[in-house]
């Protein structure tokens, strides 16, 4: 068979090559070696975008984690100082109605 540039397309196309004495070979196997790179990298490709969206759920989640245990420090002293404040108030409150006669007790 004559070696032409359409010719060999074809032929490559169709697992078949020449190798360098003239001989047609099949290229199954390197097909074959071809496709199970293709497909391991097709799939090393999906593993890394499903481990790098695991990673980025996980950093949204820490960080949510970490706002989320900011904002119960802050409750938890605001909560503090609003108790204080309340027994303040109403230790003032106990005070003035000691003080006023409005509140004293009446002898009936």
């Amino acid at each position: 068979m004559a070696r032409t540039p359409d010719n060999e397309q074809g032929l490559m196309a169709a697992g078949i090559i020449q190798n360098n004495n003239g001989n047609i070979e099949s290229d199954q196997d390197s097909i074959s070696t071809h496709s199970r790179t293709s497909y391991e990298l097709n799939y090393n490709s999906e593993e890394e975008e499903e481990k790098q969206r695991l990673i980025n759920q996980v950093l949204t989640l820490q960080k949510t984690l970490d706002d989320l245990s900011h904002r119960v420090d802050t409750v938890k002293e605001e909560n503090f100082k609003l108790r204080s404040e309340n027994q303040v108030l109403g230790q003032y409150i106990e005070n003035l109605m000691a003080a006023s006669n409005v509140f004293q007790m009446t002898n009936k």
